[in-house]
């Protein structure tokens, strides 16, 4: 893994990572020290912690920024706390007493099916208010949607935006809050809006190459948003097969069996079967998907195993 390449200040490496982890921002900053924005996910801990001790060449990382909660955005947080036990590490508003008394179901990680070790916050990111990164000000802004507590950070004189999983070069993160039965849909526009009026020149957005064609990521995201909207699901359906994929990305090969056990354990597929697909047979469904996975190119059966492509 290297840093991506890129157009960015010297105090900005990107490791763009595989789509079981997102991507990870290092700062460095003579004044703001060394921060981490993102950690992945935690099967890739020692790679993530390997990561940075290169980059840092033994110097200390002083904070941990976390756009959202989700698996994939935090799970390396307890290895990096434990490699560094005075790093600070600041997480969005909404989910701070889940984090302090260790929740992993209001968290998501128990419904989703994901894991992420247990870890300590110390500080909150207050959308209106700025965080130093590489000796710079940041603005945090609120992106819910994807998540409802997610945030966005935002340099504004490169314009350089840190959208997370509000916005990637073909598209955007699931929007959970739809899958739990909240209408979300809107919150996902209104944070198209935002990133239009800051008008970034540079994204480096949660999964995938850093960018700088925001007008037509966004025109692309707007156009997929509107078809999940007109058919909710569409989206339900999209959601449950990235999550069977995101699983199938950490086993990389598992019996069928054992994927559709695991499925009917997730309370995610339950909710999502009775809210849209209740007319299918259980077996049927899970069947379904499995079979699509293979069809797009992301899955193969060997026998009456899948394996990860």
């Amino acid at each position: 893994m290297t840093p991506h390449p890129s157009v960015l200040p010297p105090e900005i490496t990107v490791f763009e990572r595989g789509w079981l982890s997102s991507n990870n921002i290092l700062f460095t900053g003579e004044r703001s020290g060394a921060a981490l924005v993102d950690t992945g996910y935690c099967s890739h801990g020692e790679q993530t912690l390997a990561l940075v001790q290169s980059a840092l060449g033994g110097r200390p990382l002083e904070r941990i920024l976390n756009t959202h909660l989700h698996s994939d955005h935090c799970g390396g947080n307890a290895a990096l706390q434990q490699a560094w036990p005075q790093v600070h590490t600041a997480i969005p508003p909404g989910q701070a007493a889940h984090v302090r008394d260790w929740d992993p179901y209001a968290l998501s990680y128990t419904p989703t099916g994901q894991n992420c070790p247990k870890f300590r916050c110390d500080a909150l990111l207050q959308p209106g208010t700025e965080e130093r990164l590489g000796d710079r000000p940041w603005q945090v802004h609120a992106a819910p949607g994807h998540d409802p507590h997610s945030i966005v950070l935002f340099e504004p004189q490169d314009r350089i935006l840190i959208s997370a999983d509000a916005l990637w070069e073909n598209g955007f993160g699931v929007v959970f809050p739809e899958l739990e039965g909240n209408e979300a849909f809107a919150e996902v526009v209104a944070t198209f809006d935002l990133i239009e009026h800051l008008a970034p020149r540079t994204v480096i957005p949660g999964h995938g190459p850093v960018f700088h064609d925001a007008a037509r990521a966004l025109a692309v995201a707007r156009k997929r948003l509107d078809g999940f909207a007109s058919n909710p699901g569409k989206h339900a359906l999209y959601a449950a097969k990235v999550l069977l994929k995101y699983k199938l990305l950490e086993w990389q090969r598992i019996p069928l069996a054992d994927l559709y056990a695991w499925a009917i354990a997730t309370p995610y597929f339950g909710a999502l079967r009775a809210r849209h697909f209740g007319d299918q047979p259980e077996d049927q469904w899970l069947q379904g998907l499995a079979d699509d996975l293979v069809r797009s190119g992301a899955a193969r059966r060997e026998g009456d195993w899948l394996v990860n492509l």
